[in-house]
Formats: C-alpha cells, structure tokens, sequence
C-alpha cells in the first residue's frame, strides 16, 4: 500500500504537550494495554467466560473513552508509549488512531505494529475491536496492498472478524509471490477453514505437500474442516511428536475419528511416556467414558491431576468445584514459572486456574453414577454431542469449552464457519 511507510520518523522526538492533564491520559494508555493483555490471557482461560470477557472488555472501552475525551493529549500518551514495542500499547494506540481518522495517526501504529509477531498481536486485535464500517475499508487497503506485510494484516482481520474476503482470498492463494511468503501463505490456508471455502479446495491440495511445516498443517486443518477426512492421516505424525501443531491437531482430529481408531491411536502415543499431558488432552477431546478409570489414576500424580481433572469434566460435565470434588494443592504441586534462577521457564502454567481433584471423591461419585455413560459413546459435558447443547455451550461455557464446542459444531453443521470464541464478546 502506497504511502504507507514511516521509518524515518522518530516516535519519540515529537513536541510535547504541557497538558496539566498528561499524566491521567499515559495512565488510560498503561490501563487499557494491561487489560488487553489480561483479556489476551483469559480468552483462553479455564475459570473465565463470556460475562467476564465482556466485563474486561466494558473496563477496556471505558479507558478507551477516556483516551478519546482529548484526542491530541491522548494521541501523544499513545505514541510515546508506542516506542515500548508492546502488543497493548500498539492494540491502544491503533484503536485512537483508527478512531481519530487521521491517516498519519494509523500509519505510525501499523508500523510500529508490523514490526514483529508480538505487537502484530495487538495490531490486529485492534482491527477485532472496531465496528465493521470503520475497519472494512482498510481491509480492502492492505488486501490490495503491494506489501505482503499488509496483505497478511488484511488477512489476519478477516480471520479474527470471520469476514470473507471473497476473490481477494483465491488470489493470494494462486499468486506465486503471496505463496513464497510462508506466514501469509499459512494464514490464506486457515481462513479458508474458517470460513468453509469450498471453492479453495484445489488450493488447499496443492498445499498440502509444501516443506513448510506450518502451511502443511494450516492445508490438512482446512480440508478436515472442509470435510476432507482423508487429511486426518497426514496429521498423524503430528499428533505423536511434541511440537507447536499438536495441541491444535488433538483438538480436531480425536472429534472426528471412529471412536475404536480413536483408542488405537490414544493406546499407541500412551506408549511414550513423554507424552502423558498429550493423552489426557485426547481423551478429553473424544469424550469416550472407557477411560475415565485410568483419566482417575491420573489424578494421583500432582503434576497431572489438574489437567486429568479437566479432561474428567469434559467428560463428564462434573464440576469438580461446585460439587465440591476439589482440594487445596499438595505441596508436591509443580510450581510454574518457579523460584529458581536457574531454570529458565517463564511461561505461564497451562493448569494454573484449575480445581484441584480430590481422588478419592472424584473416584467415589463415578462408582455412583458412571453406569449412566455408555462405553464407546462421545460425550461432550456429561451430555451426547447435539447442536443444541453445543450452542447452549458456545454462549454458556467457560473460554475452553466454548473453544471446543466451537469447534465440535464447525465439524457438526458443514455450512457454518468455525465459531471464533476469542473474538470481541460485544460484537458477537
């Protein structure tokens, strides 16, 4: 897109403004980027759902307000705020400058944003946020861009927003240059499963044999998504090696399989021992009551019991807190990130906000009322997979379950496109 670059100026060596006010509009700017930072956490949080998504958002929009009260003043705490390089400092400052309808405004957040995968985060959340007749229009900029940078952003948008950008999504898809970029190329192939393009579909098999791991797995998603079945096995090998496509594979391949391959293929990675927290994830996802004695036995290893637990619920639709099924942690409980120096890992626990079981209830209740499930039967929250109990879960269920009952209901219902359940819950 034309006129579009900024790299010579400086976001820092600009006038400053001697408001008495300034102070109340950089902490509006330091609010609203550390709530879109807790909200880009809790979308995928255990213990949040919709209603408290939306109370985030209301203290986000409210911030956001205030920001706006002085378009100027709010400007500048944007922009100085900007050079910090961080995903909710660009997510404020896009949403003001989009707001304000100042080109050079928008230009100075989308480059900072572009710069890398991080604050691209907050870029396109941005472009989430914003009512559709503000955004649109900019789509249709950097769709039909020259940069493939903007292309990928027009993409991203749609894909968040679940617009279809119709012609504009086979092109890129053909164009040799658009292909030869492997994260817009990536991104092309997953809103074609998104979306349900059928007509994509000879794009999707040319897909599938490229050497980029990540387009391979975006082209057998889409196709499993667009009810090509057969794309399950190329997802195979990923399914049994640890790596950054397994979670997503288990999440799609173990609610589409027969039920028996289901547990062959569970049976085959339970042999790798490395792989415990990948098979409880599986069971979860296949909903079979067959394993639930063994998911209970996994609730004796503290460094497992959180996650078995959930898997049990899914299940089962037992709620470990309400019925009072949970305890404190042990001692013996894995603390992530820790207090050692040493040990490099800072990454948030996956398990951190879930109940603890006690195993000896958990083990108690289901003797009681495990005769109620038929072995060899998918269940979803303790109920068979419908519609509409998966919809009722969709507005109703935590951000996890809503994620899976998104996804249950794309492979149900083959003409809707794939709920997005991180998207903005006001403009849903």
């Amino acid at each position: 897109m034309t006129g579009l670059s900024i790299k010579n100026q400086s976001i820092t060596n600009l006038p400053h403004c001697h408001s008495a006010y300034k102070d109340i509009y950089e902490q509006y700017v330091n609010d609203v980027s550390f709530l879109w930072l807790l909200r880009s956490i809790s979308v995928n949080q255990p213990h949040y759902d919709a209603s408290e998504i939306l109370e985030l958002e209301q203290r986000i929009e409210f911030k956001l307000d205030g920001l706006m009260s002085s378009v100027e003043i709010g400007w500048q705490a944007c922009e100085e705020a900007l050079a910090l390089q961080g995903p909710g400092e660009v997510f404020t400052a896009m949403v003001i400058a989009m707001r304000s309808h100042e080109i050079r405004k928008i230009q100075m957040a989308v480059e900072v944003g572009l710069e890398n995968d991080s604050t691209m985060q907050g870029l396109i959340s941005a472009m989430g946020w914003l009512p559709a007749e503000m955004v649109n229009p900019w789509v249709e900029r950097f769709l039909n861009g020259k940069e493939m940078s903007h292309k990928y952003l027009g993409l991203a948008t749609c894909s968040v927003r679940r617009r279809d950008p119709g012609e504009l999504l086979s092109n890129i898809l053909q164009r040799d240059d658009c292909r030869q970029h492997e994260k817009l190329y990536a991104r092309a192939l997953r809103l074609v499963g998104e979306l349900r393009r059928q007509d994509c579909m000879p794009a999707i098999n040319m897909a599938m044999s490229a050497e980029n791991e990540g387009i391979r797995f975006w082209s057998n998603w889409s196709a499993v998504l667009l009810g090509h079945r057969a794309s399950i096995q190329h997802l195979k090998p990923v399914i049994f090696k640890s790596g950054p496509y397994q979670t997503q594979t288990i999440q799609l391949v173990f609610r589409v399989l027969p039920v028996e391959l289901a547990r062959e293929w569970i049976s085959r990675l339970s042999q790798d021992e490395g792989q415990a927290r990948a098979v409880i994830k599986a069971i979860g996802v296949l909903g079979d009551p067959h394993a639930i004695n063994w998911l209970i036995s996994k609730m004796e290893d503290s460094s497992l019991a959180k996650l078995a637990g959930e898997s049990f619920s899914q299940i089962t639709g037992v709620d470990l807190e309400k019925q009072q099924l949970a305890i404190d942690e042990p001692d013996s409980y894995p603390r992530i990130p820790n207090d050692d120096v040493e040990d490099d890992n800072v990454e948030l626990d996956e398990d951190e906000n879930l109940p603890y079981p006690d195993v000896e209830k958990v083990a108690a209740m289901w003797r009681q009322h495990g005769q109620n499930f038929i072995v060899g039967h998918r269940y979803f929250m303790g109920s068979p997979i419908t519609t509409e109990m998966l919809k009722e879960k969709l507005i109703g269920g935590s951000q996890r379950q809503r994620h899976a009952a998104a996804m249950e209901l794309a492979l149900n219902e083959h003409n809707v496109q794939l709920p997005n359940t991180s998207a903005r819950v006001l403009a849903s």
